[in-house]
């Protein structure tokens, strides 16, 4: 660290490995942890099992926290090359890499941990939901597609939650995983817009720097439709109730908004699109799904 830096007040070590990890990005995947869980027990005997719903939110934190970490600690060097990256932990010195594989390593062993206490298929499936957490920052490396990778990684959420509960496979779940797998990857295509000018002086590789903003946005629209499908399908696969159908609408909505302030050549709202518009359909999906369920039945 520079004498410069060092003179700067740093923020404790925990503060900072927080930011580092954006821990309340977690809103993104926890919505649809949640609808898959309540849903799987709502079938399994309309009861919810807090014990295990408490462990399928630490499964999850705890995993997101390790793959941030890591993706953070990988991309660390592209980072220090790209303005609006530039400010990052682990780029000012503010967290260490010793101190970010620390919290890294430390939030697997939890996500283990609470897999462990799950089930014996959960803890014997965990590697599966790990790799694509460390293969995904690589992927900038060697695909024009790591958008794929991330929504792969994304839509283990779902499923693992409802292998959580039940211990046995749902092809309900995996419609919903690759409903958030594909809304994620979208998402993520317009959020990789603004990079495009640095991503191909660095050699980072994506849609928007190979083929071009307009088709990255394209990409993402079409990603968004298909995600409106899957949740219909997924309504329609576990006999969902009018509160569920009622966020669907309000989730329509949203895209159609998020996709009415976000135009190739105008990328100024990007961040309202990425992070409220995101979040929002992720909390308003779980409301009204949480909704539904209480009517027709789930109690605690």
């Amino acid at each position: 660290m520079s004498s410069a830096a060092a003179a700067v007040p740093q923020p404790g070590r925990t503060k900072a490995f927080l930011r580092l990890v954006m821990i309340e990005h977690s809103v993104f995947a926890l919505p649809f942890a949640y609808i898959a869980s309540l849903t799987a027990m709502f079938q399994l005997d309309r009861t919810i099992h807090w014990g295990r719903l408490l462990l399928v939110t630490i499964a999850m934190v705890g995993l997101r926290t390790f793959a941030m970490a890591a993706n953070r600690i990988i991309d660390r060097e592209i980072d220090a090359r790209n303005p609006r990256t530039a400010h990052r932990e682990l780029v000012t010195g503010a967290v260490s890499v010793k101190s970010a594989w620390t919290g890294a390593l430390i939030a697997l062993i939890v996500f283990l941990g609470a897999a462990a206490l799950l089930n014996p298929l959960c803890l014997a499936l965990a590697p599966v939901a790990v790799i694509p957490m460390v293969v995904y920052p690589y992927g900038k490396r060697f695909t024009n597609f790591p958008q794929a990778i991330l929504g792969l990684a994304q839509a283990m959420g779902p499923v693992g939650a409802w292998l959580a509960i039940t211990g046995s496979w749902s092809w309900d779940a995996v419609i919903l995983g690759l409903a958030v797998g594909i809304w994620i990857g979208g998402f993520d295509l317009i959020y990789a817009c603004q990079d495009v000018e640095t991503d191909r002086e660095v050699g980072v590789l994506s849609v928007p720097a190979r083929f071009g903003i307009p088709a990255a946005i394209r990409g993402a629209r079409g990603c968004h439709l298909v995600t409106t499908g899957l949740f219909v399908w997924y309504a329609l696969s576990t006999d969902a109730g009018v509160f569920f159908w009622l966020g669907l609408v309000i989730a329509a909505a949203a895209f159609l908004y998020e996709h009415t302030i976000v135009r190739p050549h105008d990328l100024s709202r990007l961040n309202r699109a990425f992070f409220q518009v995101n979040g929002f359909i992720g909390i308003a999906l779980f409301v009204c799904a949480l909704m539904d369920l209480v009517v027709r039945g789930l109690g605690a």
